[in-house]
């Protein structure tokens, strides 16, 4: 089954143009992510629900531990 293609490419705008981040990008199923440094590597996809219990534990500091 082939990947979905991803639309609407974007960084986050605290990024820096000299550092590295990532890019998220809109398919049907949810979100793409991938590493904005190196497009060649692709990117890796997650469903609605995943990606939004992952901007849930970010935005409550879930990870700085």
């Amino acid at each position: 089954m082939p990947l979905p293609q991803p639309t609407r490419w974007r960084k986050s705008s605290r990024s820096h143009q000299e550092s590295a981040c990532v890019e998220v990008g809109a398919v049907d199923s949810g979100a793409a992510v991938r590493d904005s440094k190196n497009l060649d590597a692709g990117y890796f996809t997650t469903s609605s629900r995943q990606w939004r219990l992952f901007i849930d534990a970010v935005k409550s500091d879930r990870f700085d531990r």
